[in-house]
């Protein structure tokens, strides 16, 4: 049985260590680490998942960014502790966090990463907006919570602490 909350100050240092296992070295060097920096992950979106003896099994994160004028959500990272892997705990965690989204008035998401497997929930290239380099415009991808919501949104994506 896996519960899922949001993320709280109490949660953070266990994310971040499942972030470390999960991920290569470096990752903070990434460009989308930039667009965090000074910026709170999103409130009530940033969650964790829990197995039933309450051990961290998997956690995703939200950032607020800007692109041109456009308020989006910058997804990521999401990842599901080994003993978890292959149980479907990251699409649950990206399907019911996009849900909760949407009562909370955003209307567009982005994450740079794989189309295979995020094209499963919906995710889709994304052309005219661009990520700090060095990032593949061929993994910049976006998903609509409102339909049109990309519709001639274009520009460079940069962090809210600087727009």
């Amino acid at each position: 049985m896996i519960r899922l909350t949001a993320e709280t100050d109490e949660d953070w240092w266990e994310v971040e260590a499942l972030y470390d296992l999960c991920f290569a070295p470096g990752r903070e060097a990434l460009s989308s680490y930039r667009l965090r920096d000074g910026v709170p992950s999103v409130s009530g979106l940033s969650m964790v998942a829990r197995d039933a003896e309450n051990i961290l099994a998997g956690a995703i994160r939200y950032w607020p960014v800007k692109v041109g004028e456009q308020d989006v959500l910058l997804l990521g990272p999401v990842a599901v502790h080994p003993t978890h892997q292959g149980e479907g705990l990251g699409g649950f965690l990206i399907r019911e966090s996009l849900a909760v989204a949407v009562p909370l008035g955003w209307e567009r998401v982005l994450l740079v990463g794989d189309a295979p497997y995020y094209g499963k929930f919906g995710f889709q290239k994304l052309d005219g907006v661009v990520m700090p380099p060095p990032t593949n415009p061929n993994r910049v991808l976006g998903f609509e919570l409102v339909s049109g919501a990309w519709t001639s949104v274009r520009g460079e994506v940069v962090s809210v602490a600087h727009s």
